[in-house]
């Protein structure tokens, strides 16, 4: 055993390259929907898998490789990539093994979930890493800007692998999920909403009572152009939704407080559900004080989060604050299904966050990276000069320019 685990390690870069060769297949939610209820085939699913998920693997395996070596050669980095590289030689050993074959099928279920649990702390090693690199080296805007652009797409493919064994494992463990029986996997094929939105503001508003000892109300609102004084439901991962909500929520919260700090009320938070015929929209408006314009898009990154590094499984830190990863993760669980999620502040005043996501579900289709020459490309940008003015910190002195007589 010993002896094979050193020569398919060895045959690793062999395997990432023969994969990452392909394109990966991106589902739409419907597929996933029809896949898991009217044809729930697990053989089907066994071979779709052992050959999809080694190419999403591979896909971003390369692209890890193109990272700064300063990043690389973190130990949190280091030991990321030795995960992928593991969960890659486990899927492959299924790649020659009998679909027909019932203890296969079972075999298979069972490596899935080792590899996902194996991954649990993929985001908070890889922030690590990030801290490490900060720490240790002077930052320039390229690299930020590349390590950025990684980040966005190495997250965005765990979340898509996660995704696909979610489905699978759930589908065909053999049994029914008796908390939620009309769930097809992690879809909700009628996922309400407006439940969803209710469950994340009280999770966030525990949280807060718990560390401020008062938190602001929630006056949540639904419009529909086609149901009128209906609730409103879509097609959609529920867990995916309450993820970019409770921290939405967490976010306007300790806004809302912490400008509020000497008065007695606090203004509620206002959640508005709008359905129309393309999108599904969330606005989460507060009453927090904002943020400058030129913050906003700092908040998305990886390299600026500003909250202080909380070892993992240390219990002492406030419980609004984490890694400072939340609004960009966010924004990737919104976009994967081709949604958004964007912020709109009025300093001095508070911040109106939107989600946006498909209303259909043929058009909620998987949003993937793929290796190739344009994100290659996109590692290798360099410092060049900028075409605009740059401005001068310090007030002009118009004495210089005297006209002369």
């Amino acid at each position: 055993m010993l002896i094979s685990n050193v020569f398919s390690l060895a045959s690793v870069p062999k395997h990432i390259e023969h994969f990452s060769k392909f394109s990966p297949s991106p589902l739409s939610m419907k597929q996933f929907l029809d896949f898991g209820s009217i044809n729930a085939c697990e053989k089907t699913s066994f071979v779709f898998l052992r050959q999809e998920l080694p190419v999403r693997l591979s896909n971003i395996m390369k692209e890890i490789n193109l990272l700064p070596d300063k990043l690389l050669t973190t130990p949190s980095v280091q030991m990321v990539q030795s995960w992928y590289i593991q969960s890659l030689m486990e899927i492959l050993e299924f790649l020659d093994k009998n679909p027909d074959d019932h203890k296969i099928l079972g075999e298979f279920v069972d490596a899935l979930v080792t590899i996902r649990n194996r991954h649990n702390d993929v985001v908070p090693t890889m922030a690590q890493g990030i801290i490490e690199y900060k720490e240790a080296f002077p930052q320039d805007p390229v690299t930020n800007q590349n390590i950025q652009y990684f980040l966005d797409r190495f997250y965005m493919s765990r979340i898509s692998i996660r995704m696909l064994i979610n489905q699978h494992t759930l589908i065909f463990d053999g049994t029914a999920n008796p908390v939620h029986p009309n769930t097809i996997g992690s879809i909700d094929p009628h996922c309400q909403v407006g439940d969803v939105v209710q469950d994340a503001f009280h999770s966030a508003k525990m949280l807060c009572d718990q560390y401020y000892l008062r938190s602001p109300d929630l006056i949540l609102q639904e419009m529909s152009s086609k149901k009128k004084n209906h609730s409103i439901s879509i097609v959609y991962v529920p867990s995916h939704l309450y993820h970019m909500l409770f921290e939405l929520f967490k976010n306007a919260m300790r806004a809302t407080i912490e400008t509020h700090e000497s008065s007695n009320n606090l203004p509620p938070i206002r959640v508005m559900v709008s359905l129309g015929g393309e999108d599904m929209s969330i606005k989460v408006s507060d009453k927090g004080g904002g943020v400058p314009f030129r913050r906003i898009e700092n908040l998305f990154s990886y390299m600026y989060s500003t909250a202080p590094a909380p070892q993992i499984g240390d219990h002492t830190r406030p419980p609004l604050a984490g890694f400072g990863y939340g609004l960009p993760i966010s924004r990737l669980y919104a976009k994967y299904f081709q949604g958004d999620l964007q912020l709109y502040s009025m300093e001095g005043h508070g911040t109106d966050a939107v989600i946006y996501l498909k209303a259909l579900s043929t058009d909620s289709i998987e949003r993937l990276p793929v290796y190739n020459k344009t994100a290659l490309k996109n590692y290798k940008v360099s410092q060049e000069a900028d075409d605009w003015c740059i401005p001068s910190k310090e007030p002009l002195d118009l004495s210089n320019y005297k006209v002369a007589k």
